[in-house]
Formats: structure tokens, C-alpha cells, sequence
């Protein structure tokens, strides 16, 4: 198309991002990452991932939309059929007032049925736990990323280390003979 053509509205290419999205009726609309749990996936083997809805209350939404949080010391435990979130760490609301929360109270997870029962009877297998891998606001909802793990042994962590590192170099050493090619 060149400059200063006129093209009707009609045939004009639509505008992506969430507004259009929103518009057109479709879900999954951007994530805005609060915490991750890097820790969590040094320690453990990801098995399963599952999104969850969290229950809330005002000052904990005020004070995660500051971006002030931390999951490392967080896990999940399924009692009752309900999935809770235990010592993830979401600081008072510095602008709270007696309505300001507990910084490490346990909070519930929203999950399907399916997903609690399914969770409940993997986790009480030897060696598997639920961990939290990350917090964030997806479509000004709070969710968090919960995964079925287990528990990786020294070795194992020295192993995921070295693929780490030679997968590193081996892009190193790619892009440099690229560089090279290109001089």
C-alpha cells in the first residue's frame, strides 16, 4: 500500500492486543508476572502445571499490584477438598489501615473438582508435592501457577546445572561462528 492511498475502513487489517480480544469475546488475555518461584524449579521436577484463581482480600491486591511478594517458601496442601496456599509471603499494604491482612495467612486456591481430586491423590504419592511457580494478574484477575512436582536429588540438580551451561555455550559458540560468517 502506498503513502496516501485511501484503503476503506472495511478492509483495513484489524488491531491486535487485549482491547480487540476483549471486543471479538475471546479469553487469555495478557499476563502481568508478579513472583516467580525460581527456587522451585531448582528443587523440583515439574510434573504437572495447573492455573488457579486466589481468594483474596483488598489490601493483598493493592499490595501484589506494587509487586511486592515472595513465594520461596510457599507450598499447597489440599484439606477438605479445598486447595490452600500456605507462606507466600504478600506484605501489609503500607497505605492499609485496620483492614491490612496477614503478610503469610494461608490463602484459597480456586481450582475445578477434577483437578483438587487429581492433585490430592498424586501429592500423597512418596516424593510429590504441589509448589507455587508464580503470582500474576491475568484479564485484572489474581492467579497463580501451581505445579505437581517432585523432589530432585543433589545429582540431579548438578545435572539440570551442566545442560544448562552447555546448552549456554553451545549457543555461545553458534552465534559466534554466525558473527564470523557474516565479517
Amino acid at each position: 500500500m502506498s503513502k496516501g492511498m485511501y484503503v476503506p475502513k472495511e478492509s483495513q487489517p484489524k488491531q491486535g492486543g487485549t482491547a480487540a480480544k476483549a471486543r471479538d469475546g475471546e479469553k487469555g488475555g495478557k499476563k502481568k508476572i508478579v513472583a516467580q518461584n525460581k527456587k522451585a524449579r531448582h528443587d523440583y521436577a515439574i510434573i504437572d502445571t495447573y492455573e488457579a484463581g486466589l481468594v483474596l482480600t483488598g489490601t493483598e491486591v493493592k499490595s501484589l499490584r506494587e509487586g511486592r511478594t515472595s513465594l520461596t517458601d510457599g507450598f499447597v496442601q489440599i484439606d477438605r477438598g479445598e486447595a490452600w496456599l500456605h507462606n507466600a509471603h504478600i506484605p501489609e499494604y503500607h497505605q492499609g489501615s485496620w483492614t491490612n491482612h496477614s503478610a503469610r495467612r494461608k490463602r484459597k486456591l480456586l481450582l475445578h473438582r477434577e483437578e483438587i481430586d487429581k492433585l490430592e491423590v498424586k501429592a500423597q504419592e512418596t516424593g510429590h508435592t504441589i509448589v507455587p511457580l508464580a503470582l500474576y494478574f491475568k484479564d485484572g484477575r489474581a492467579k497463580a501457577e501451581i505445579a505437581l512436582a517432585r523432589g530432585k536429588k543433589e545429582y540431579d540438580k548438578r545435572q539440570t546445572l551442566r545442560e544448562k551451561q552447555d546448552r549456554r555455550e553451545s549457543d555461545r559458540a553458534i552465534a559466534a561462528a554466525k558473527r564470523r560468517q557474516r565479517a
